[in-house]
């Protein structure tokens, strides 16, 4: 008899999950571990997503982890910028290839027509073993040199987004830091090539990419799973670890999977308000998004907007104006609502100013 579970209850094992039911007392570099990785495209965000996450979070530890190559920027999930451990990028990037290919595919076929991939990723890494930083425009017009037709731009986003394991380096990506973005291969930032794909035909990091989603986000389905890494192949990982979870159906019929002993909170259990960055994962990382977010919100975060829960669930976006965070909700806010989100705006304007006077306003 397969348990059913309720989207409140779904809510707050979401929020336990992802740190946001109350702030954790783990190390910057656990935490970005536990959350397989923080998205990233905007390169202050994970400063506010981790904040929201943690107790007494400094954002110098994570510009140290960037400077001392204990965490990444990279092209992952998705095919999008995401914020990982140098351990992570080294076990994952050979089992996300095909799936990076197929997406620039889908968006450069015509351009691309005619040419032979492998001998494109052989010329990127040509052209990056020299130990120079390059960027996307300074490796394509290089490239293009050979292959003019698809263009600079083209041709480096290829390479470095899809064809060549590559991080985005410091100062990229530090609190406070404006830089553009400079690339060099993930082996020689890191001293080691990563992980090749195991020669018998077994995926063991597909089961591993199972574990780590559900302990961060389940229980979810394994749509909810392919929406988070963009891996169409993980259906043989799951039947291959079916028998060490545990499943459910949530309201809408579908099959929840999850690990036995991960936390699933009462659903009565208390949520403070949180505000989340742009493209945060507790929302994005799911194709079923109606655990935290209203349907007729789920696109917000795709758009770019920071949202703010309440209650463990998005009510409102925010944005920084001349210092002031301004709040403007989605849904009527009770009294007591609020003055939590105006408490945890000074807060997270607080975070954000380094101490400095702070104002929140909540728009009509």
């Amino acid at each position: 008899m397969v348990s059913r579970i309720g989207s409140r209850a779904l809510n707050r094992a979401a929020l336990a999950r992802q740190l946001l039911l109350d702030r954790a007392e783990v190390t910057v570099e656990d935490a970005v571990a536990h959350l397989c990785g923080l998205q990233a495209q905007e390169p202050q965000e994970p400063f506010v997503g981790l904040w929201s996450r943690l107790r007494a979070f400094d954002p110098a530890t994570l510009s140290g982890l960037l400077l001392e190559r204990r965490v990444v920027r990279t092209h992952l999930m998705r095919r999008t910028v995401h914020l990982v451990t140098a351990d992570d990028v080294l076990a994952w990037r050979s089992r996300h290839d095909a799936m990076l290919r197929q997406r620039a595919m889908g968006v450069y076929r015509r351009e691309l027509d005619g040419i032979d991939l492998d001998e494109l990723a052989a010329a990127g890494r040509a052209v990056l073993a020299d130990g120079t930083p390059r960027s996307m425009s300074e490796l394509g017009r290089i490239l293009a040199e050979r292959w003019p037709a698809p263009g600079p731009r083209v041709l480096g986003e290829v390479v470095i987004a899809t064809l060549v394991p590559t991080v985005q380096l410091p100062p990229r990506g530090l609190w406070r830091s404006t830089a553009g973005v400079q690339n060099a291969p993930v082996s020689s930032w890191l001293g080691r090539e990563v992980d090749p794909p195991p020669a018998d035909g077994t995926d063991p990091v597909g089961e591993t990419l199972v574990r780590r989603y559900l302990a961060a986000f389940g229980p979810a389905a394994t749509a909810d799973l392919r929406a988070w890494c963009g891996l169409a192949g993980l259906p043989r990982s799951v039947a291959a670890l079916r028998d060490q979870l545990v499943s459910f159906r949530d309201e809408r019929g579908r099959e929840l999977l999850d690990l036995p002993d991960a936390p699933r909170p009462d659903p009565d259990t208390p949520a403070p308000v949180r505000f989340l960055p742009a493209f945060d994962n507790a929302i994005l990382g799911y194709d079923d998004r109606s655990r935290i977010v209203d349907d007729a919100h789920r696109g917000l975060s795709v758009a770019g907007e920071r949202a703010v829960l309440v209650d463990g669930r998005v009510a409102a976006t925010w944005t920084v104006e001349a210092g002031t965070v301004v709040v403007t909700p989605l849904r009527r806010l009770s009294r007591s609502d609020r003055a939590a989100v105006e408490e945890e705006g000074r807060e997270v304007s607080s975070f954000l100013s380094e101490g400095e006077h702070h104002h929140v306003r909540i728009s009509p």
